[in-house]
């Protein structure tokens, strides 16, 4: 069995040439990044906002009947 090695590229990266860099991302691709993010957060808050309507719609079914029910047997 023969195995092949490949070298690795490593780069070595010094403080200086870390430091004069500034930001890592080119503003199109945070600008992306935010306008994803801003997608899922609509959604979540989309999401836990039908949970709060369908929670409150069970939970005035659930109430309702036994309000009917106990003001008949009076």
């Amino acid at each position: 069995m023969v195995i092949e090695m490949i070298p690795a590229k490593i780069r070595v990266i010094k403080r200086k040439e870390q430091e004069g860099r500034g930001e890592t991302s080119p503003p199109k691709a945070k600008e992306a990044m935010r306008e994803m993010v801003a997608n899922v957060s609509q959604w979540v808050n989309e999401f836990q906002q039908k949970k709060r309507e369908e929670t409150t719609r069970v939970l005035k079914s659930l109430i309702e009947p036994t309000a009917q029910t106990s003001g008949a047997e009076a």
